[in-house]
């Protein structure tokens, strides 16, 4: 960057700023959410919760369908990064 774009986006320094750290908090939720010992936690609480009684067979289903995909989402999202 040179000496004139530089003073000209010194103005847009916070707003750059600000986008760095939103990307970053981003990345480590989208970390977090995919997660694949995260979700095996999750799964096994489904299997607990029903068999306790608290989920019904269909509830625990569609619970179980929503983590496997969100852990075949990451798997992906972790092979195309390398």
């Amino acid at each position: 960057m040179g000496l004139i774009t530089g003073l000209l986006t010194l103005p847009l320094a916070p707003l750059r700023g600000t986008v760095a750290v939103a990307e970053q908090v981003l990345h480590a939720a989208e970390e977090e959410f995919y997660d694949p010992e995260r979700i095996r936690g999750l799964l096994e609480d489904v299997e607990r919760r029903r068999d306790a009684g608290e989920l019904s067979e269909e509830e625990a289903i569609e619970l179980e369908d929503e983590l496997i995909e969100r852990m075949v989402i990451g798997a992906n999202r972790r092979r195309r990064e390398g």
